[in-house]
């Protein structure tokens, strides 16, 4: 979690080149999930997610001498190579990925409380009234528990 602000700094300057409206984001040690809204008309995830890509990765210090498979793809061995996409199909499924992207902090016992994650759009989420403060500090993994309050 040490490279978060070089992460942020990725995500902004690739925004300033392609815009998208972050509805939802959480970083996890390993990994980490995102909902964006993109311009009407604009469905290019992939640009966006090599741009961040690239931005964070070029961000590092030499990390050592790549393998001739990732010299030949400009790699470094930091991101997987694919990403799972998913369009959203309408409010309800809208509200269970902001569920899942929140709750997932908990979900891996990083804490027990959802606002207690500290690289989560939860607390934001929550000032903006899309949350209760304390929605989902305990309990089980949304889809099973059942909605928000």
């Amino acid at each position: 979690m040490r490279e978060v602000e070089r992460l942020r700094d990725a995500v902004r300057q690739t925004r300033e080149r392609m815009p998208f409206h972050i509805d939802a984001w959480v970083v996890l040690p390993e990994h980490m999930h995102c909902l964006w809204t993109l311009p009407e008309g604009d469905a290019d995830f992939s640009r966006r997610w090599r741009g961040i890509k690239m931005g964070f990765s070029s961000s590092l210090p030499d990390a050592g001498k790549p393998t001739v498979v990732m010299a030949s793809r400009d790699e470094r061995g930091i991101w997987q190579r694919r990403f799972w996409e998913h369009t959203i199909r309408d409010d309800r499924d809208y509200q269970t990925h902001m569920d899942y992207i929140h709750f997932n902090p908990v979900k891996h016992g990083l804490v027990g409380n959802v606002a207690d994650w500290p690289y989560s759009s939860f607390r934001r989420c929550a000032a903006n009234g899309i949350y209760p403060a304390e929605w989902m500090g305990t309990g089980a993994e949304p889809g099973e528990s059942g909605e928000r309050p």
